[in-house]
C-alpha cells in the first residue's frame, strides 16, 4: 500500500455496510460493481482513480471487490468522492446512492421544484408522497421559491 491508500477497514458494529448480492437497495454497491464490470481494466488502474479530490484517500485496489459485492465495510465520507472520481458519475449522484444504501432514505427532488438557480434535495422514506410533505411545502414558499410545479411520481400536477 501506498501512503495515500486508506484501507476501508474491518467492519464495525457503528456505520458498518453490508448488502447481499440479491439486495435491490444497494444503490452505491450497484454504481461501483457496474464500473468494474464496464471498464474491462486491472483493479490497480481502477484504483488510481479511486481518489477522493477532498481528502486525498484512495481506495487500495484490493478493497474495490468489498465495495462491488457490498460486503461489509466501514462508511466513511470520502468513499463516496473516490467512487465518483474512479466512476466519473457526478458526484451528487454517488451520494445520493450511498444515502439510500446506508440510511435506507432517498435522496432527491421529490417535489420537482429545482430550478437553475435552486436545487431542492429532500431525503425521504420510500413510498413518501407529495401528500405526506405539506409542512416542507410550506417551508419553501416562506423561502421566496413561490408558486412550486408540484409534479407527483404519478403523473398528476398541482400548484403549491
Amino acid at each position: 500500500m501506498s501512503e495515500n491508500d486508506t484501507p476501508i477497514g474491518e467492519l464495525a458494529a457503528d456505520g458498518a455496510a453490508d448488502c447481499a448480492p440479491t439486495d435491490p437497495a444497494c444503490p452505491f454497491r450497484d454504481i461501483v460493481a457496474a464500473a468494474l464490470e464496464a471498464k474491462g481494466e486491472t483493479l490497480r488502474s481502477f484504483s488510481e482513480r479511486a481518489v477522493d479530490p477532498e481528502t486525498g484517500k484512495r481506495i487500495p485496489h484490493n478493497q474495490l471487490p468489498k465495495l462491488a459485492k457490498g460486503e461489509g465495510y466501514r462508511r466513511e465520507r470520502w468513499l463516496v468522492g473516490a467512487v465518483a472520481a474512479a466512476t466519473g458519475r457526478p458526484l451528487a449522484e454517488v451520494q445520493a446512492a450511498a444515502s439510500e444504501e446506508w440510511t435506507g432514505l432517498r435522496v432527491g427532488d421529490l417535489l420537482q421544484a429545482s430550478t437553475p438557480e435552486t436545487t431542492i434535495v429532500v431525503a425521504y422514506q420510500s413510498g413518501t408522497t407529495l401528500d405526506d410533505l405539506p409542512v416542507l411545502k410550506e417551508r419553501l414558499r416562506a423561502l421566496g421559491l413561490g408558486d412550486i410545479r408540484v409534479v407527483s411520481t404519478g403523473g398528476s400536477d398541482s400548484q403549491s
